[in-house]
């Protein structure tokens, strides 16, 4: 008797730094996997950041041709494609479906205010995802779970508001608007451009997921409030899920989970968190480069190396990780302090990875206060927790152990999961979870360590209060 035919699952994952896109099994094992990076971002004024020309659709066609070429099977058992896009952003499409202007990056200032209809072409408005599932599938169908923030959607409901005052607010109307689906829904098939286009055979439906941390947070396994999600990306905050809108909170705030009709809790975090990382590495140049092929290493595994000869804490160096800063205080800059004798290229870049996990935990505590939970573990994601060091830093931070997330994109994972579940491969999202995600390395607290992480926090948070001031001046100044 012959065995069944395998299935395979696709995920996209077009993140704010590049689209990864892979194939996986039915058991979320990888199979095949291609990436692209995404171009610079293009800033004609200031307020404005816009991926340039159709970066997002070229960059996802580029890492799935990747994926493809690199997949051994065969096409025909390709049985869905889970999309998941960046959250945020906001495209404004002509009526065919094409781009009347770029895509506004979640950092355009324009995104957090009412859309401003001032160009004749503008027909659809819409997200990330509801843009690339349109190239994908040709149907203006869009997630409801990638529409927080300037949009007239029931927190509740997952509905477009009935109330045309409330949607005219936003400078929208409902013919504007793309048809909203829930996480795990199909949002149409593969046409035949987007076959030529992605490598993706053409026919394979196409099913929608949430924000692109939601989906990371489904693929990491995250689905009781009592752990917490440590994302590492370029922007790096933490996370809990839960089953309620919770309405005003004061030190978190509520996003859309992957799951439909549940809600990621997520704290304050670090704006260009990860980005900071590279900008460090990138700035100690070909030295750190030409040390690093001298033992063999890449780059980063030579850094965390030889930061990790580094006490705990850096000798007193601490970093405030403001490299962009927020809309509310535009005058704050990056701040080192501490520096003495001591201190070398190492302490500062253990300064660094110090500065992450002690913002976020300092967030994540004051958002566990006000949900009324503790965080039994952490699980770490993103390029930055194939570090070791940075695994056992955020352990000692949080004071619980840190699991390492295993799949190397989360996100692409927690899509293929989404469309196992719209398609019927998996039950349900419990079922699919369990046999999809597998636990990564566990890293746990040193006590000695995470006392005097305790103690440096305290003087940590009150850096602010104190430099404040002095920015404010120098604004002025350099701007």
């Amino acid at each position: 008797m012959s065995s069944a035919r395998p299935r395979y699952l696709i995920g996209i994952d077009n993140g704010s730094q590049s689209s990864k896109v892979t194939v996986f099994d039915t058991d979320g094992r990888v199979v095949s996997e291609g990436r692209a990076a995404l171009r610079p971002y293009d800033t004609p004024r200031p307020g404005v950041v816009e991926h340039p020309d159709d970066d997002l659709w070229t960059s996802i066609g580029a890492a799935s041709r990747a994926a493809l070429a690199a997949f051994d099977g065969d096409p025909a058992d390709i049985v869905g494609v889970g999309l998941c896009t960046i959250r945020f952003c906001r495209a404004v499409l002509k009526a065919d479906g094409t781009l009347a202007q770029p895509v506004m990056s979640w950092m355009d200032e324009r995104v957090g205010l009412p859309y401003q209809d001032t160009d004749p072409e503008a027909a659809r408005v819409t997200t990330s995802s509801g843009y690339i599932g349109h190239r994908m599938t040709g149907k203006f169908r869009d997630t409801a779970a990638n529409y927080a923030g300037m949009w007239p959607l029931d927190p509740d409901t997952w509905q477009w508001s009935d109330d045309d005052a409330e949607i005219a607010k936003l400078g929208l109307r409902r013919e504007l608007l793309f048809d909203l689906v829930l996480p795990g829904d199909v949002l149409g098939e593969v046409t035949a451009a987007a076959a030529l286009h992605t490598g993706i055979p053409a026919g394979v439906p196409v099913v929608a997921t949430a924000n692109d941390k939601a989906v990371e947070a489904l693929g990491c396994g995250l689905r009781s409030p009592d752990t917490l999600l440590v994302s590492l990306g370029t922007y790096v905050a933490g996370m809990a899920t839960g089953p309620r809108n919770v309405t005003g909170p004061a030190d978190f705030w509520v996003n859309y989970a992957a799951v439909p009709h549940s809600y990621l809790y997520e704290s304050g975090g670090v704006r260009r968190g990860m980005w900071t990382v590279s900008w460090y590495r990138d700035l100690l140049g070909e030295e750190a480069s030409v040390r690093a092929r001298a033992a063999g290493l890449e780059v980063e595994d030579y850094l965390n190396g030889e930061a990790a000869k580094v006490p705990p804490g850096s000798d007193g160096l601490m970093t405030v990780l403001d490299w962009l800063s927020p809309d509310d205080a535009p005058f704050r800059k990056g701040t080192m302090l501490g520096f003495d004798g001591r201190h070398g290229r190492f302490h500062v870049y253990r300064s660094i990875l110090e500065a992450l996990a002690m913002t976020v935990h300092d967030t994540t505590e004051r958002m566990a206060r006000e949900l009324g939970t503790t965080h039994r573990e952490v699980v770490v994601s993103g390029g930055g927790s194939r570090s070791d060091l940075m695994m056992r830093i955020q352990a000692d931070v949080h004071g619980v152990p840190a699991r390492r997330a295993e799949a190397s994109s989360a996100a692409g994972l927690g899509a293929a999961i989404c469309a196992a579940v719209g398609l019927g491969v998996h039950a349900d999202f419990e079922e699919a979870t369990a046999r999809m995600v597998r636990d990564g390395q566990v890293f746990h607290p040193d006590p000695e360590n995470h006392a005097l992480y305790r103690r440096l926090e305290a003087v940590y948070r009150d850096v602010r209060e104190h430099t404040d001031a002095l920015y404010r001046r120098t604004y002025d100044v350099f701007g």
